[in-house]
């Protein structure tokens, strides 16, 4: 026993001491990044004479940055500024900022294809009208605008037979109309859907995705993004992936110098020559037409498009530049010195009849990969009958190039040297890592239904502010001095000492494994580290609460301390696990915030195991022999006596229990019918107002100005770009579509900002002026779409279900997994209820929104680990004393764990009243339903969960009397 001990303790020696170097490199990365973070903002302050919301700060800010990007700032290891500022932990948009962009999905296109109209004339020249009409009158609805401009040119027109691929026959132009805006809807969603998941392949956590009133209009915020060029290429992608055959130059050889003459000889042409613009010629046997830097691109794509060009040409040659263009160097006569210049190689493609050899959507999965012969690839699989398509493609080619076409783009062109079955194919090209996994992620996510452009791109502050997230990291750090207080109150000095040391390396541990993984920290990922924190809190005092009674029974401390770990750790394995188990299934199920809050929790919980049970043991181990160690009684003064031998009749109370229960439940129902619940903006969509101010504003003030003037309704205020500009978020009246709603809210808003607009007349804030007011508004969509909403109910059902199972499978005993899953049940719906009861009487906010389900979530964990300690003493008595009634059991069972359970939630209330109290009206909601929520899943476990699994087991129940 000795030796196993001393294996297990010299293992859990290495796995510490290799954490802590891996938590050391990683974290590294973020300090390096803040120092140069730090140094660009002290020159940007120096060339901006101080002011911080000038253009020439962020002018100077950026250019330091850029400066040194390619430069080796972590000279011991080799790393770049680049580098190093993607290995760091990333905070999220409600921290941090991010990246704020508008899509606009091309309608034109997606009307184009419902018609099957490519390349008809008459049916562009009405989108090209359209478009007209849409930009004089600035309407929302394209598909309107263009039916009645459609009717107003050919009145006959049977819009039934237009959109037939669509429409069913002999249906109205009403009905054609309602039917194609359906359609357009749904495409849109379809690309939305596309997005998102290239996003969260992308790593982006908690990404904020809506669907704009305006048709084809998509929102996104990306919080934590620093690569806003790569992330803007990843969202313009539409993934048209072709295969095409290719011409070699030598086949297409005279028709360019037919097209060079012709341009010669037309006087009408702006050109006299196409090669002239060619900074390299091809190479004979291949495809490659030429070279050319982006500036001649161009000028030569102007040539290609032109009449002469179409005329001379062959009708299915295809040109198309590479994607990546070949670094070269020259000689610069005039200078005489060496230069570098970039150069792009023009394709030439062989269609057949406007179409590819084989089309990209027989492609069902991709991955990137990397060897030394091809470097950075990808590879890609297709479906049953892409295989036999490409078998008889590289059959007719053997010996030829095929280029892969994306996006109108040549990735590559690789010669084919035998036929390629089985539908496995790689395209190569010159790609560094990121470039082949944001390929593979396209290819992956999907076809956009339309062609994308962003019309909208900034940079976004923190939605929380400044103060706020130095009032919620200050009262983040009050909590944890206060819990280390209240372990070495309780406990005493050293055992309070090795359970804080305990926590220190789980958050240590915890921050440096998500800095490895470049993840994003939000609100509902703190959460995830509160509850991971408050686990840890609980096996500690899970394993103090078992030595006390070993102590009691008269073993010797190192006994004591041996069977206390022993004891706990079925518990604490069984409470974690379970926690394990639904985070993982949230993760795979869940969207934005809940991948978030899934994410920390996960890692925060394997920390919090490994600290807990095996780190703070080897200190014990360590120090066991000492003279401190040997009078350890995991007592003082005040907690000596406290809670021991209690022998409460826990179970003979659930009559008056389960009629307040019973009682509560129709209290909530009834407000759920009568009040209904608060929604955020997330759910019940908004309006969005852009106000510019000239001097630097603070977000919570705007906020606490304004919050009286939309009684009932959600509202947020957040930075954009700089302290000088804000976006004020409300869902007031959103459900009203009158015009007098857009114009009371203008009032409002310039009322409740008086003070911050000086004299500014109404007319001037809301239209007139370009420098001050209000800059632009629009309506939104619900954050969180249909889809999300059913990936969170799929979610939560699964975890519980799988909660269920475990439990089922660990205790052997049905009823206990429907006492815990009665338990959860109670305490989620208590809480939505009460948030029901109380919206806008108590004085904070009371939405629900994508942070208040992180907050549930939190608390079903919470209570969850709760729950099974009790089950597990339940296992462990029945094991100790078989003839034991059930009924005592239990009461036995609650009554031990008595002391436990009070001293968790005690230590976890702690921390969230802190932050409740101390962490600004930002995140007081949040922190309120969590606080909520662990006073009743206490009482939940020991009222409910206790009650139903003992009316359950009819087993052990039937032909016992019960008190």
């Amino acid at each position: 026993m000795q030796s196993k001990g001393t294996t297990g303790s010299a293992i859990s020696g290495v796995i510490a001491i290799f954490l802590v170097l891996v938590c050391l490199f990683y974290l590294s990365f973020s300090w390096v990044t803040k120092r140069y973070e730090d140094k660009a903002t002290e020159y940007a302050m120096v060339m901006s004479g101080g002011d911080a919301a000038s253009d020439s700060y962020k002018k100077a800010y950026k250019n330091y940055i850029d400066s040194i990007g390619k430069e080796k700032v972590y000279p011991v290891l080799g790393y770049t500024f680049n580098q190093v500022q993607k290995m760091g932990v990333g905070l999220g948009l409600d921290l941090k900022g991010g990246m704020n962009v508008i899509l606009q999905v091309s309608v034109p296109d997606i009307l184009r294809s419902m018609a099957n109209a490519e390349g008809n004339k008459t049916f562009n020249a009405l989108i090209s009208a359209t478009d007209s009409v849409v930009k004089k009158t600035k309407t929302s609805d394209y598909v309107a605008a263009f039916f009645k401009e459609y009717q107003r040119i050919d009145p006959s027109a049977d819009m039934a037979v237009v959109f037939k691929n669509v429409a069913k026959r002999g249906e109205n132009a009403a009905q054609v109309e309602a039917t194609v805006k359906q359609e357009v809807k749904d495409r849109v969603a379809s690309s939305t859907n596309v997005l998102r998941n290239r996003i969260d392949q992308f790593g982006v956590v908690s990404p904020n995705i809506q669907e704009l009133e305006k048709d084809g209009q998509i929102l996104l915020e990306l919080p934590g993004v620093k690569e806003h060029d790569r992330v803007r290429e990843l969202l313009k992608a539409s993934a048209n992936l072709e295969f095409y055959e290719v011409y070699t130059i030598d086949e297409i050889q005279s028709q360019l110098m037919a097209l060079e003459n012709a341009l010669r000889s037309d006087s009408t042409a702006n050109v006299n020559s196409i090669f002239a613009y060619f900074d390299g010629q091809g190479y004979p046997g291949t495809p490659i037409v030429g070279m050319a830097t982006q500036a001649h691109r161009e000028v030569i794509d102007s040539i290609l498009e032109s009449p002469v060009a179409a005329r001379i040409l062959p009708s299915n040659l295809k040109l198309r530049w590479e994607v990546k263009p070949q670094e070269v160097q020259y000689t610069d006569t005039a200078t005489n010195t060496t230069r570098k210049a970039e150069i792009y190689q023009l394709i030439a493609l062989k269609s057949n009849n406007g179409k590819p050899a084989l089309a990209g959507d027989v492609v069902v999965s991709a991955t990137s990969d990397f060897d030394n012969m091809s470097g950075n690839y990808v590879s890609m699989n297709m479906n049953s009958e892409g295989a036999k398509a490409w078998a008889r493609v590289t059959q007719n080619n053997l010996g030829k190039p095929v280029a892969i076409v994306l996006d109108d783009h040549v990735y590559s062109y690789p010669r084919i040297n035998s036929v390629i079955e089985g539908g496995r194919s790689q395209i190569t090209g010159q790609f560094t890592v990121e470039d082949a996994k944001d390929l593979a992620n396209v290819l992956k996510s999907g076809k956009m239904a339309a062609k994308v452009d962003i019309i909208s791109d900034t940079v976004i502050g923190p939605s929380l502010g400044k103060q706020a997230i130095h009032d919620g990291f200050l009262s983040f750090v009050i909590a944890l001095v206060l819990l280390m207080a209240f372990m070495m109150f309780f406990y005493g000095f050293i055992p309070g000492l090795v359970a804080n040391m305990g926590l220190v390396c789980n958050l240590f541990f915890t921050f440096g494994i998500l800095a490895s993984f470049q993840a994003v920290l939000t609100l509902p990922g703190i959460a995830g580290i509160v509850l991971a924190l408050g686990m840890a809190v609980d096996a500690n005092v899970l394993i103090f609460e078992r030595a006390k009674e070993e102590l009691r029974a008269g073993k010797n401390i190192r006994q004591a301390i041996a069977d206390g770990y022993s004891n706990a750790f079925s518990a604490i394995f069984d409470s974690n696990l379970t926690s394990v188990i639904t985070a993982v299934i949230l993760l795979l199920y869940g969207t934005g915030p809940i991948k978030g809050f899934a994410t920390t929790l996960i890692i925060g919980i394997v920390c919090s195991f490994f600290t807990a049970v095996f780190l703070t043991r080897l200190v014990f181990i360590g120090f066991g022999k000492t003279a401190p160690f040997q009078r350890l009684t995991f007592t003082t003064k005040l907690s000596r006596n406290m809670l021991t031998d209690t022998k409460i009749n826990f179970l003979g109370q659930r009559k008056v229990s389960f009629t307040v229960c019973g009682i509560l439940a129709l209290v909530v129902v009834a407000s759920l019918f009568l009040r209904g619940m608060n929604q955020g903006i997330d759910f019940s969509g908004g309006r969005n107002y852009v106000v510019q101010f000239d001097h630097p504003v603070k977000t919570h003030e705007i906020q606490s100005k304004l919050a009286p003037s939309f009684p009932n309704a959600s509202l947020s205020v957040i930075t954009i770009d700089n302290d000088t500009k804000v976006r004020i978020s409300t869902n007031y009246k959103i459900n009203e579509e009158t015009d007098g709603v857009d114009r009371e809210i203008t009032e409002i808003l310039y009322s409740g900002l008086k003070d911050e607009i000086g004299n500014m007349s109404l007319e001037d804030f809301s239209t007139t002026n370009e420098n001050v007011g209000i800059q632009s508004s629009q309506k939104v969509g619900p954050t969180i779409a249909a889809d999300m909403k059913n990936d969170a109910y799929i979610a939560v059902v699964l975890s519980l279900i799988a909660m269920f199972l475990y439990i089922l499978l660990r205790f052997h005993n049905v009823a206990f997994s429907v006492g815990a899953l009665a338990a959860v049940a109670f305490t989620a719906f208590t809480i939505i209820g009460f948030y029901s009861l109380f919206w806008g009487i108590l004085p904070f906010s009371m939405e629900i929104d994508q942070t208040f389900i992180a907050a549930i979530l939190t608390v079903i964990g919470y209570q969850i680990n709760d729950t099974v300690v009790v089950f597990d003493r339940v296992r462990e008595n029945t094991q100790l004393y078989p003839k034991q009634d059930f009924f005592s059991m239990i009461n036995m069972s609650i009554n031990s764990t008595l002391s436990r359970t009070i001293m968790t939630s005690c230590s976890t209330l702690l921390v969230l009243l802190c932050i409740f109290i101390l962490g600004g009206e930002s995140i007081r909601s949040f922190t309120f339903a969590m606080l909520f929520g662990v006073i009743t899943g206490t009482l939940a476990t020991i009222y409910v969960a206790a009650p139903v699994a003992y009316l359950t087991d009819r087993r052990r129940n039937s032909g016992k009397k019960a008190a």
